[in-house]
């Protein structure tokens, strides 16, 4: 499978609003119909789950992770994340 690239979302302001499956086989980004589907292999317990999808974000939007901030979903599937400028 190609490697995910989001460049084209990283806009400072931004808010990604997606949908976390942590213990998944692999770490991987899909987009299916306008949603972001966020695969992790991590364990859901002490917000390894959400450093997990952090980086993993980061990377295919080609930022540092310092600047993704998580605003809403700490303990659901469900999250959002801010790009900060």
């Amino acid at each position: 499978m190609a490697k995910t690239t989001l460049a084209h979302l990283a806009t400072p302001g931004a808010t990604l609003e997606l949908r976390v499956t942590p213990k998944a086989s692999r770490n991987e980004i899909r987009e299916e119909g306008g949603t972001l589907r966020v695969y992790v292999t991590t364990v859901p317990e002490d917000g390894k789950a959400n450093a997990a999808v952090q980086k993993l974000l980061a990377k295919a939007l080609g930022l540092p992770k310092s600047r993704l901030v998580l605003v809403r979903g700490a303990t659901s599937r469900d999250k959002a994340f801010r790009i900060e400028a």
